[in-house]
């Protein structure tokens, strides 16, 4: 058995073909194809079924890739070891986000590793939380950036950097809207069978508003669901719902918004409609609903080397970035 036979056997595994294995290794097909024989008939036991559109693992093979994956990864960290007691910290890590979160803290964190590690390598994935812990829990990712609400994820370590408000964005013509003149706040019970935008389930902030509208008695009617917040603002901006989002969407949206519509004022007369009216942020009262952004990682001590760096590295980036301000010194007095 080759390390080569298991490298081609797991891209072959994982990209459920033979062509798009070989483009992965760099290797002609037919080397792969004759490799993966090989390390069939040597464990004497079928690995690949190759008789559908697809290739599938069979039993043996499902059984059989998280060893071929654990020696692949074991020999790729014992060179990263090696570099790193050499001082020459090279490798690869995997970072996820969760999907439509583009926050500078996290660009922060990675040029900051960039700097210190530039031999490291940063692959960057988008998932919803839900599966962004699965996936940290597999050894798969490194650190993952996530959202969350109520208890302390579990299964992970977690750090937050943002807690923030969630609130309701609306059409100026929906009827919450105008019932909330006086007030801009709304109730959560107010909520019940009304048209909702929301981001998929899995986010932090579909976690807060799917658990308190269960502890409230009723289930939110979701018509629409977009990964990004920006779109979730935008379609309740044009009127098809109402969107739960941080209060810091609703106000990015609400100010767009009022620039477009003094751009439109300020240029030449033309035959075009008017401007729509900038979206009404409503403060959700009994109870507020708040999600977290968390930037996560296993517990358990990565084996990989520069994924040790990565987590070191992002706990003194955050404590750095919580620490106060060394005070100014005094000002030298006047003679």
């Amino acid at each position: 058995m080759e390390l080569h036979q298991l490298e081609y056997f797991v891209a072959v595994a994982e990209e459920a073909s033979f062509t798009r294995a070989a483009s992965r290794v760099h290797v002609a097909q037919p080397g792969v194809s004759a490799q993966v024989r090989r390390l069939e008939s040597e464990l004497g036991q079928q690995l690949l079924d190759r008789s559908g559109r697809s290739v599938r693992l069979t039993e043996v093979g499902t059984a059989v890739l998280p060893f071929a994956r654990a020696a692949l990864k074991a020999v790729a960290n014992a060179r990263l070891a090696v570099d790193e007691l050499a001082g020459l910290i090279r490798g690869q890590v995997t970072v996820g986000m969760v999907s439509g979160c583009a926050l500078p803290i996290l660009a922060g964190l990675l040029a900051s590793f960039h700097q210190v590690y530039p031999g490291v390598s940063i692959a960057l994935t988008e998932q919803n939380s839900d599966r962004l812990i699965e996936l940290l829990t597999d050894g798969q990712l490194d650190l993952a950036l996530i959202g969350a609400a109520g208890d302390a994820t579990a299964d992970v370590e977690t750090a937050v950097i943002v807690e923030e408000e969630l609130v309701a964005l609306v059409d100026p013509s929906h009827p919450l809207a105008a019932g909330a003149a006086t007030s801009s706040a709304i109730t959560l019970k107010a909520l019940r069978d009304v048209p909702l935008i929301s981001l998929p389930r899995g986010t932090g902030v579909r976690m807060a508003l799917d658990a308190a509208c269960a502890e409230a008695g009723f289930t939110p009617n979701i018509i629409f669901e977009a990964s990004a917040l920006p779109m979730v603002a935008q379609l309740a901006a044009q009127g098809l719902g109402l969107a739960v989002v941080p209060a810091s969407t609703a106000n990015a949206a609400n100010t767009a918004n009022t620039a477009n519509t003094a751009n439109t004022a300020n240029a030449e007369p033309e035959p075009e409609p008017a401007p729509e009216p900038a979206p009404r942020i409503l403060h959700i009262t009994s109870p507020q609903l708040c999600s977290r952004l968390e930037l996560a990682w296993n517990p358990a001590p990565p084996a990989n080397p520069a994924a040790r760096v990565l987590v070191e590295h992002a706990q003194r980036f955050l404590r750095e970035l919580t620490q106060p301000a060394p005070p100014s010194p005094p000002a030298p007095a006047s003679r």
